[in-house]
């Protein structure tokens, strides 16, 4: 569902060029569930608008679906926004409009898309219903919880039925409580609705309950946690939490800097092929 090969991201201000991404690969399949996780500034919130189509990369490869990211018109950017991604933002009043009640607001989108009258109508009494905040549907923002805020929004991001939900933060701004509930919402969502699902997040809580997690080191994918369930001889059901070290096109991987420090791994290294793994070795040549 999504492909990004060596994604390079510059920004240019000034005579300074900041470079957000610097040749990224990731892959996540149809109907996946996946968090991407990050320091500030490792590239994110960067890759999230890039997939969404708010931005543009640099070089490299980005597809999503159908649609490659580098290649789309401003008419192919506004038809991908509308139908092939639903995006959300962490600030509640970023993703809804003040004046209008949920209703009005899942039913935006697609009257912009020109949906029937009757189709619209169920599909704004389906996704209220799905997403619980069918109560919701003539209130206005500020007359909502926090969650349910964020509810409504996501019910907002899924009205053309896109095939990619991306989530920028999502529970950011909520307590411990009510960030369970949003991210059991869009886990029903990936579930039950079969949608694709990117979430960037700080929240260890968040990352810990998908079955992969991506992390995010100075503008490249570095390593992946994937979790699976085992049952034990006592049929005690439990997680199993598996890091792998992310190797892209070229065969490059990033080493944990914990790593790097405990064997004083420095700007030169020595491999070494074995029977079944491939050893990496300190630079001991004595220079003196």
């Amino acid at each position: 569902m999504i492909v990004c090969e060596s994604l390079v991201r510059i920004y240019q201000t000034g005579s300074i060029e900041v470079q957000a991404l610097q040749g990224l690969d990731l892959v996540v399949e149809s109907g996946e569930m996946v968090a991407i996780v990050g320091a500030s500034g490792s590239g994110k919130s960067t890759l999230l608008s890039i997939l969404a189509g708010i931005d543009a990369p640099t070089a490299g490869r980005a597809r999503v679906d159908r649609s490659d990211l580098l290649a789309m018109s401003r008419a192919d950017r506004v038809r991908y926004r509308r139908h092939t991604v639903g995006f959300v933002r962490q600030q509640s009043t970023s993703n809804l409009v003040p004046y209008l009640t949920a209703r009005q607001m899942v039913d935006l989108p697609m009257t912009a898309a020109r949906t029937p009258a009757r189709t619209r109508r169920a599909r704004v009494g389906e996704l209220l219903a799905a997403l619980g905040v069918a109560d919701c549907a003539d209130r206005r923002p500020a007359q909502m919880s926090g969650g349910q805020q964020m509810r409504v929004a996501v019910a907002v991001a899924l009205a053309n039925e896109p095939r990619v939900l991306l989530a920028d933060e999502p529970t950011g701004e909520l307590d411990t409580a009510t960030s369970a509930e949003v991210f059991g919402a869009l886990r029903d969502v990936n579930r039950q609705l079969g949608v694709t699902v990117v979430v960037v997040t700080h929240d260890s809580e968040v990352s810990g309950k998908v079955e992969r997690t991506v992390a995010i080191r100075d503008g490249r994918t570095s390593s992946e946690v994937l979790r699976r369930a085992t049952t034990g001889a006592d049929g005690d059901v439990g997680v199993v939490a598996e890091e792998y070290a992310v190797m892209d096109r070229a065969g490059r991987v990033q080493v944990p800097r914990e790593y790097r420090e405990a064997l004083a791994l420095t700007r030169r290294v020595r491999l070494a092929l074995e029977a079944d793994h491939v050893a990496i070795h300190p630079d001991r040549v004595d220079r003196g």
